[in-house]
């Protein structure tokens, strides 16, 4: 297992966060195991484990990740000749449908980001994390890594290092921005105390905002709003995406902030745009509209 998540790591650039959910994964598998050697494991042995995971009240979406994870695994042992087939090449998956993604009217990201009180460090910063996750659309996680120098003031824009060690850069509006600069020039000075530290959230005792401390933070500033479900980082994410759309912009840029590498993972966000979608085709469709459908059959009229 070691082996196998080294190769994640090094070779297919896989993120903390999901090299931590191959270890659990994995190490569940293991338990399942006891001490049996892995190149004795068969299909249906597998299909006995996935059958387990299910009578445990594991839901088809982790399930499934943990199908796609034995896949991988067997796959990589395979590779390195530990065994002579792979199991879990025919371990079937179960089918989960696409959830649509939560999200926030502007109404409520407003009381959202207001809640932050500007005359303490902790909420000076809190205010900055907020602005920038909804501004920019980062996940939590990219969030939390960002360092002194990802943010440029001039040029407004942030850099990002998303999953697969990739960089993109994303605007920053200027309500972030300076919320942000308010932060470091106010804030982070006071938070540090006079230690040094490359991130650019940090807590008061100097170390780098972590995703859980976020979430909290975030789930407390939730309640204070009086909104009715305690928003998640990953809500003001899907706010981001979803208020862009509906504001004109188009889906590939939308794709290309959001670091997405498939635009059909971007493309669930129109699912929001009913309004949106009901003009487009009243604009440019000729039999949506009486009006335009007279026009041209009067030009056609001329033309014969």
């Amino acid at each position: 297992m070691r082996s196998y998540l080294h190769f994640c790591r090094i070779e297919k650039g896989l993120a903390e966060n999901s090299l931590a959910s191959y270890r659990r994964d994995l190490s569940r598998f293991g338990t399942f195991l006891d001490h049996a050697p892995v190149s004795a494991i068969t299909l249906d042995e597998l299909r006995k484990y996935i059958d387990r995971l299910r009578s445990e009240g594991l839901g088809n979406r982790s399930i499934a990740r943990q199908v796609a994870a034995l896949r991988g695994f067997f796959g990589f042992l395979l590779d390195e000749r530990e065994i002579v087939c792979n199991p879990a090449e025919m371990l079937s998956a179960p089918k989960f449908g696409s959830a649509l993604p939560k999200f926030l009217d502007a109404g409520s990201v407003d009381k959202l980001i207001e809640q932050p009180p500007q005359d303490t460090p902790l909420g000076m910063r809190d205010r900055a994390m907020m602005d920038l996750l909804y501004a920019a659309g980062v996940r939590v996680s990219e969030l939390v890594q960002l360092r002194l120098g990802d943010l440029d003031t001039e040029s407004g824009t942030v850099r990002v290092i998303g999953k697969g060690n990739k960089q993109r850069l994303v605007p920053v509006g200027r309500q972030a921005l300076a919320s942000t600069e308010n932060y470091l020039r106010r804030g982070r000075p006071t938070l540090l105390k006079g230690r040094n530290s490359p991130f650019l959230f940090v807590t008061a005792r100097g170390t780098r905002m972590t995703r859980q401390g976020f979430w909290k933070v975030l789930r407390g500033y939730g309640r204070a709003a009086g909104l009715k479900r305690a928003p998640s980082p990953h809500v003001l994410r899907h706010t981001f995406a979803t208020h862009l759309l509906e504001g004109g912009a188009d889906l590939r840029s939308v794709q290309t902030m959001l670091g997405h590498v498939d635009i059909g993972t971007t493309q669930i966000y129109t699912h929001v745009l009913p309004s949106r979608l009901r003009q487009t085709v009243e604009q440019h469709h000729p039999r949506a509209s009486g009006r335009k459908v007279a026009r041209i059959k009067a030009v056609g009229n001329r033309k014969g």
